[in-house]
């Protein structure tokens, strides 16, 4: 089931929007990265690609050419159907016009008696479809009516999910599992129906397969159906209102449902590993006793006699009063009525089995029902059927339900009488392990690293009943993908949000704030669900959001939505890209006149040699590199250093030859006799690569090399580094944590945002997350050169800068 983590525990330990058509790829905009990294992710891209085709293309297409639509992003094999194991049966995939004779897409509307369900626990799902035919604008929505087996028929269909923020169009043909002509999965009433079977379909072609729909909330159904916005409560705890709540919802077109915890504590909720090889057989088995069973069945008033439909998932557990534990029920109506002089409240619910109901008051064949006259009955469509849907009492159904989910078309649905307006604001985020991956409160060291977003409370409620100055919000977080990651060992994160009140900065703020500020909201719990939302009261103030996984290292993708009654701005934290100060670099004159002085010399004390002897070379690195920790300890005067810097100078005349600079070979050899004599970097020397990007970013004539005065300024730099590498290298095991890098790129006057801190950590950190000296050195002579360069093809200080593809291959290639 959920598990929920009590976030108080946690804290005191420390729609509207035009659909956009994709047919192959089904995550449609919201699946992939949402624009994050999108300059590296688009490198990578076909250099042509082919505009994927929509609906209405392929249908002409398919009626044109006189065939029948075959789906190759979804083929009619067991690579659709599951992904954990291999059935041990064979399925028929087959076209309803294979099935049966004189098939439809929908009989008389789509309605919740049109849903029965197969051989899958998704009973979270079909609970969903059977609270959408209540709201004849969301079918039409997600179910395209002008679809027909009769008129155009091409074998082509095409169904409408909201996917984190957009509305995607998701294209299948109508090939379906079978097994002894009878569909597998979800099914109609009605023999010749096939509008729920392909909706089915389509959602597990959204989400990879068939399997992938095994065991679910039916919030994440319901809100892919309406854009709309989930509140989740525990029955024992709801609020004394809850019927009103109900009735509201019901009022204003939300989708509801409930469900039942077994003793175990298993829920609908979640989906127990389970064996496909035992499901199947036992579907095999039922089938094969399916007649004798069904003539026990009363099907007397029912205008057709419904296929049969078995009953699944081993885990959902029939109570002696009808109800079955660990299973998701739609709630479908909510109505008052005189019983006996006096007013009673009922819930109407329904079995996405299409049978099994509630046996006691108010059921199907209750006595209560003989004191209610016929205009009443009529009123609540009382039908003695076993269709699955019952009349349950307002007090047994507070007795025997443990969790209701509501999915709000607007977040206002619930509250007062009138109808609001509220704004809405999408921010789409990433965790990244070693990065922003902080987990909750409970690990200080990470839990600032997590994204941030600042949110403005800019105006206070209109409640004339309200003496409070008090603004209204609900902050909704989902967690995406994980449900298509499944087969990839994916599982959904136990997720969370707290909100700190803030003032005054706009900078990703740092450990030390949520050390000695204190939340002024938070979620109730860190649950593994999809999405977690909550409603908030606060005074118009500035605040933060920062949204988390309860462990940290644990990395995806997320949506983060803030829906406020009055106006208000939600926004990322992100710093300014900036560094403070670039160094000048060395002009290629002032390197000409240095050369020039070196040369003068080396010619005077060398009667015309052009070379000189390897071994003095290597004589000569070892007393430079004598010299260059000198530098470093030294504190003595400034003409005491001159003369240093006179012997440092003829030293490195000997390294450099006759053209007074050195490569990349030489400047390893020189850095790599200095590591070695600080044993406490517990470094192996810097491997070549780096050394070739140091000289890239010192040279300033192409050359490939550089001169005594490029030499000292890097080696000014590389001391400075070396200090702040030794600061958060704490334990002296000669690298620093992936987390530690955002203070020390910060304390070498860099400033970046999440994404550039996440590109350092894919780059530059091991599988452990810990960045050696080597690429810690590397790194930020990269971000060294790269800052130097756009300032200088920056040449109106306007931020933005214009390369032809020249200058940009040489920039990058040479860096």
């Amino acid at each position: 089931m959920p598990t929920a983590i009590n976030a108080v525990v946690a804290q005191q330990t420390a729609a509207g929007s035009v659909p956009s058509t994709t047919i192959g790829t089904t995550e449609g905009a919201g699946g992939g990265t949402g624009g994050i990294y999108s300059a590296i992710i688009s490198r990578n891209q076909p250099i042509i690609s082919v505009k994927e085709k929509t609906y209405e293309e392929l249908h002409k297409k398919c009626l044109e050419k006189n065939i029948l639509y075959e789906d190759p992003d979804f083929p009619p094999n067991e690579s659709s159907l599951f992904y954990s194991q291999k059935s041990p049966v064979k399925f028929e995939w087959k076209r309803p016009r294979e099935i049966c004779e004189n098939p439809r897409f929908i009989i008389g509307g789509a309605n919740r008696t049109d849903i029965c369900q197969g051989e899958l626990g998704n009973c979270w799902f079909l609970a969903a479809i059977a609270c959408l035919t209540l709201n004849k604008k969301l079918l039409c929505r997600v179910i395209p009516h002008d679809q027909s087996f009769i008129q155009n028929y091409a074998g082509i269909f095409h169904f409408q999910f909201w996917r984190y923020g957009d509305w995607v169009d998701v294209v299948i043909d109508d090939c379906l599992p079978t097994y002894n002509n009878q569909l597998v999965f979800t099914k109609s009433s009605q023999r010749n129906e096939f509008w729920s079977a392909l909706l089915e379909k389509a959602y597990a072609k959204l989400h990879g397969s068939y399997e992938a729909l095994k065991g679910g909330n039916t919030t994440e159904a319901m809100e892919d159906f309406t854009g709309g916005v989930t509140e989740f409560y525990e029955i024992k705890d709801a609020p004394k209102d809850i019927y009103k709540i109900m009735k509201h919802a019901i009022d204003r077109g939300s989708l509801m449902a409930s469900s039942i915890d077994d003793d175990l504590g298993f829920s609908y909720g979640s989906a127990p590993r389970s064996n496909i090889g035992e499901l199947i057989a036992r579907m095999v088995k039922n089938q094969e006793n399916a007649q004798m069973t069904q003539s026990t069945v009363d099907y007397e008033g029912l205008e057709e006699r419904p296929a049969w439909t078995l009953v699944p998932m081993q885990y959902e557990t029939r109570m002696s009063c009808g109800l079955v534990k660990g299973h998701a029920y739609s709630v479908t109506a909510v109505e008052e009525t005189v019983f006996k002089g006096e007013k009673i409240r009922l819930v109407r619910l329904r079995n996405p089995w299409g049978q099994v109901e509630w046996n006691g008051a108010w059921s199907d064949k209750s006595e209560e029902w003989d004191s209610v006259n016929e205009a009443e009955k009529i009123r609540l469509q009382h039908k003695v059927v076993e269709d699955g849907e019952f009349w349950i009492s307002f007090q047994d159904f507070m007795r025997h339900f443990t969790k209701l989910e509501i999915c709000n078309l607007t977040p206002d649905t619930l509250e007062v009488d009138k109808f609001q307006t509220w704004t809405v604001s999408v921010n789409e985020g990433r965790w990244v392990r070693g990065c922003s991956a902080g987990g909750c409160r409970n690990y200080p060291d990470t839990f600032w690293t997590n994204p941030q977003y600042r949110l403005k409370l800019l105006e206070e409620d209109d409640d004339p009943e309200d003496e409070e100055v008090i603004c209204s919000f609900l902050v909704a977080l989902m967690q995406k993908n994980r449900r298509k990651e499944r087969k990839l060992g994916a599982n959904l994160y136990t997720i969370g949000f707290a909100i700190y009140e803030m003032h005054g900065t706009k900078h990703h703020l740092q450990k030390d704030f949520f050390l000695y500020n204190a939340s002024k909201a938070r979620s109730k719990t860190y649950i593994n669900m999809r999405e977690i939302s909550e409603r908030f009261r606060l005074p118009p103030s500035e605040y933060v959001i920062i949204p988390s996984t309860y462990d940290p290292h644990q990395e995806g993708e997320f949506i983060l939505r803030v829906f406020s009654e009055k106006r208000s701005l939600s926004e990322e934290v992100e710093n300014m890209i900036e560094a403070e100060h670039p160094s000048p670099i060395i002009f290629v004159s002032d390197r000409a006149n240095s050369n020039k002085e070196l040369t003068a010399d080396e010619n005077a004390g060398k009667h015309g040699e052009k070379t000189q002897a390897d071994e003095k070379k290597v004589s000569a690195a070892r007393c430079l590199y004598s010299l260059l920790i000198s530098f470093q300890r030294s504190s003595t005067k400034a003409h005491e250093e001159s003369e240093e810097q006179k012997q440092f100078r003829n030293i490195f005349r000997q390294i450099a030859g006759d053209d007074m600079e050195i490569n990349a070979e030489e400047l390893r050899n020189v850095l790599n006799n200095v590591v070695k004599k600080h044993k406490d970097l517990r470094s192996e020397g810097f491997e070549l690569e780096s050394c070739r990007s140091m000289i890239a970013l010192m040279d300033t004539d192409g050359s490939g090399k550089i001169n005594f005065d490029e030499f000292r300024h890097l080696w000014d730099k590389i001391k400075s580094w070396q200090k702040i590498f030794k600061r958060y290298d704490t334990d002296h095991s000669g690298t620093i944590n992936s987390y530690e890098m955002r203070n020390a790129v910060n304390d070498a006057g860099f400033r970046l945002n999440n994404q550039l801190y996440d590109i350092i950590t894919m780059r530059y950190a091991d599988k452990n997350m810990n960045i050696d000296f080597d690429s810690f050195i590397c790194c930020f002579v990269r971000l060294d050169a790269m800052f130097r360069a756009f300032h200088a093809f920056d040449k109106d200080g306007d931020g933005i800068i214009k390369l032809n593809v020249l200058e940009w291959l040489q920039l990058t290639l040479y860096a």
